[in-house]
């Protein structure tokens, strides 16, 4: 089900090394909770044993990583994921690349790319299936500026776009109009959504990255928020492309003096941004989500939407790593907020697409998960909790086929919901995390610093802060 090209040989990167007349080849690789890491050699430097050998380098400094006496580890490029990056002012090759314990030249648990990996080996190994196909649709604003401070004494965000309803009384010498009112933003054309050009101008570059563009547009969320669908792959390689997807975003923003954020809930009372995933599951070219059952869904689908249903508080962990994702996840904004599921309704935690009745477009569409989460270990987690599903062949139950934010409180008191904050989540986690840990998929050791790091970094450090809105609460109190 890939839809890339065949895997390259290291000789064959050499060689186009050579015909691209690259000069330097940008080696890159993901920091635990998610961000992407690189650093640069010569073209010259690459020879066929990198490729076998690695490059060495301090991992001690990549957030929760090794400790400062273990610190050595080894970046291994792999051939079949190179793009020339368009951002660069020289010919720049850039890599993926994956991490070893230099002693032992075993694939480096904490890696998040690996456990990806290991994700996909698991599955093929049950017999269950061969593939895990995997569509996300990310969505993002783009910003004219962001500031945002914290000190001792004060703290502040503003962001600002030209498109945003807030500003259609600013004096612009001359302000056209034309800006987007808030929960109005889907799919306007030009002049009102001004951020057409530049959208198109990122999907050019994810194509020159090697990525297919099915489409972009507006979305629903004034001040320039967007959203561009790419084709679906495979489980390691389409999370590789999440991570050229936010860097193109990004620097296409930048190079027009623009600022993007995948941040899922930068505005308040306006919709956030998610990242909606779309899933299957095939085996020897055979969709095994095609059925006869509720939607035309086979009965592994079915038991697969129970594990997601069933493990997604846990998962929220993960696929909702942020605090500010649980500010995206409340009623009202097209977020789910109900651990239901239903064809086409937009607000179940997982949707059946009915575009097409043909086999092979059977597909579950997850709406919890947001761009903020780490793609290796977001698509990992889904695919663990779906097997998990099938295993114990774990029934959703009856789909909910109405509109759940207009459901009434006695109807909703019932249904379980999404957590309401990440250490909400991060209790999930640690009270079921069973089913990660299969196969060696997710160690002990990554669930625990995962949680750990998250508590520590994020969840505490928020909560000894002020938040501005405490002093319109309780200054006069």
């Amino acid at each position: 089900m890939s839809t890339r090209e065949p895997a390259r040989s290291p000789r064959e990167v050499l060689a186009f090394l050579r015909e691209r007349e690259v000069k330097a080849v940008d080696l890159r690789f993901m920091d635990f909770p998610g961000l992407w890491k690189h650093f640069t050699v010569p073209a010259g430097a690459m020879t066929e044993d990198v490729f076998e050998d690695g490059i060495g380098f301090d991992g001690s400094s990549i957030r929760g990583w090794m400790p400062i006496n273990e610190s050595d580890m080894l970046l291994v490029p792999q051939p079949d994921t190179l793009f020339i990056d368009p951002f660069c002012r020289d010919v720049t090759l850039a890599m993926i690349c994956n991490i070893q314990d230099p002693l032992t030249k075993e694939d480096y648990s904490k890696d998040p790319r690996n456990v990806a990996r290991k994700a996909v080996n698991y599955m093929k190994s049950t017999g269950l299936a061969d593939a895990a196909v995997f569509g996300p649709s990310l969505e993002f604003f783009v910003f004219d500026e962001v500031r945002y401070d914290q000190t001792s004494h004060s703290a502040f965000y503003q962001v600002d776009s030209a498109e945003g309803e807030w500003n259609t009384g600013r004096a612009e010498r001359p302000n056209l109009g034309y800006k987007v009112p808030y929960r109005q933003g889907y799919f306007p054309c030009p002049p009102t959504d001004a951020v057409h050009d530049l959208r198109s101008e990122m999907m050019l570059a994810m194509t020159e990255c090697g990525m297919t563009v099915e489409s972009h547009h507006h979305q629903r969320a004034t001040g320039g928020q967007c959203a561009i669908n790419i084709r679906y792959d495979e489980l390691v390689p389409m999370a590789d492309n999440v991570l050229k997807y936010k860097y193109v975003v990004k620097n296409v923003a930048r190079r027009h003096g623009k600022t993007a954020t995948f941040m899922p809930k930068p505005l308040f009372e306006d919709y956030g941004s998610g990242m909606h995933v779309h899933v299957s599951l095939w085996k020897n070219g055979v969709n095994l989500f095609a059925g006869s059952d509720y939607s035309n869904l086979s009965d592994t689908a079915m038991y697969a939407l129970g594990g997601l249903l069933k493990h997604a508080p846990a998962l929220c962990a993960i696929t909702n790593p942020t605090t500010n994702s649980y500010k995206r996840l409340v009623p009202g904004y097209e977020a789910p907020v109900n651990l239901a599921y239903s064809q086409r309704n937009r607000s179940a935690a997982v949707r059946i697409p009915v575009y097409s009745s043909r086999a092979k477009s059977k597909r579950l569409e997850y709406r919890v998960p947001d761009g903020a989460a780490n793609p290796y270990l977001a698509f990992a987690g889904m695919v663990m909790a779906m097997l998990d599903g099938i295993r114990n062949k774990i029934h959703p139950g009856p789909p909910l086929d109405k509109d759940i934010y207009d459901m009434p409180p006695e109807e909703l008191k019932d249904l379980p919901r999404v957590p309401q904050t990440l250490e909400d989540a991060l209790t999930a986690l640690q009270r079921d995390h069973e089913f990660l840990l299969h196969g060696s998929v997710f160690t002990e050791d990554v669930i625990e610093t995962w949680i750990d790091y998250k508590r520590a970094e994020e969840v505490a450090a928020v909560r000894v802060r002020p938040h501005p809105y405490e002093f319109a609460l309780y200054f006069d109190a």
